[in-house]
């Protein structure tokens, strides 16, 4: 079950395979950031830290999959939507090119939902297409994290393509009936928590690793907001800028101004912090024995925002390896509670 990984940030969607039960061989990440965390957590797998521009697919093992998600700067509803037109929008190409090229049985991309904006309908369209010449069946779904074990709003476009010569139709995998919530994720953080150091530099009397939270002023455009989730209730979705991190639950929700204008609610300014870097890896269902490397804490920050959720990504790659070997949804075995597999 060898696959390979582009894009592979600190490993979250390879992190998800791993655990359905794929080898992941190899890795691209161009980010130095990055390189640590990844090597220390994947210790088996090659990484390869080049462009994937300079890559050739003669410089990938022989897989039975591809995995990963270009960056979405470029289609974020909080970006510039440029689309295919920006630099970053046709680094999507050249993960065609590779696929086209290599040939595995399988392969998974995923993206903000920006992506499907309107202004993004003629290049959807020619992704599509682009696939399509690759060799591959395509089906693609805006899905919620929220509804994979993951205590978080998130939706993503994820993209699975079946090799044509197999003659399947990827069938997502249903939500699940139960949903998690801040409480079941990292009630149990909220005590010990330590302050970043000058800077944000990374504060190493931490007792629990990554469990550190930015310092630092809040935005206008932070302020325009509530940013606070009850412990009863899903995260908001965890950004890959620590200035921009929900804040913790132990606070009351904001309090409404004016248009586009909340504040603190009196007398409990005190309350009101970032959640830790810990925390947001938490609510994007990475283990605890994951360890984020970093000197400055916006990186981990960076790292985990960037990252697809490992349970989301575990219950995607069991419904491809289900699908591959021909067993129906109704046998699948997704078995396993959170709490056991992520180490709360």
């Amino acid at each position: 079950m060898k696959i390979a990984s582009l894009f592979s940030g600190a490993g979250g969607l390879d992190l998800g395979f791993t655990q359905a039960g794929f080898n992941i061989v190899w890795a691209n990440e161009y980010d130095v950031s990055i390189w640590e965390t990844h090597r220390a957590n994947f210790p088996e797998t090659y990484l390869d830290t080049r462009s994937i521009v300079q890559i050739e697919s003669k410089d990938i093992p022989d897989v039975i999959g591809m995995i990963g998600g270009p960056p979405c700067q470029s289609w974020s509803e909080a970006g510039t939507q440029r689309g295919i037109k920006d630099a970053r929008g046709q680094l999507f190409l050249d993960y065609v090119r590779l696929l086209s090229e290599k040939q595995p049985l399988f392969f998974l991309a995923e993206n903000v939902f920006g992506m499907l904006h309107s202004k993004h309908k003629q290049a959807l369209e020619n992704i599509l297409q682009a696939f399509d010449k690759a060799n591959y069946t395509v089906e693609y779904r805006l899905l919620n994290a929220y509804d994979y074990e993951v205590p978080q709003d998130r939706k993503r476009i994820i993209f699975v393509g079946f090799r044509k010569d197999l003659g399947k139709k990827f069938v997502f995998p249903p939500s699940l009936t139960h949903k998690l919530c801040l409480k079941e994720a990292i009630f149990d953080l909220h005590t010990n928590a330590v302050a970043a150091l000058e800077k944000n530099r990374t504060n190493p009397a931490m007792n629990v690793a990554n469990h550190e939270y930015m310092l630092g002023g809040f935005s206008s455009i932070f302020m325009s907001r509530n940013r606070v989730r009850a412990w009863d209730e899903p995260s908001f979705t965890i950004q890959a800028g620590g200035r921009h991190a929900p804040l913790h639950p132990q606070a009351p929700k904001m309090q409404y101004v004016a248009k586009d204008k909340f504040v603190f609610a009196a007398e409990s300014e005190v309350l009101y912090r970032r959640l830790s870097v810990r925390e947001c890896a938490r609510i994007q269902t990475f283990p605890d024995n994951f360890i984020f490397h970093y000197q400055m804490v916006a990186d981990g920050y960076k790292m985990i925002g960037n990252a697809v959720p490992v349970r989301f990504a575990y219950h995607l790659a069991y419904a491809i390896k289900a699908q591959l070997e021909d067993k129906k949804e109704s046998d699948m075995q997704r078995s396993g509670s959170s709490e056991t597999l992520m180490e709360y």
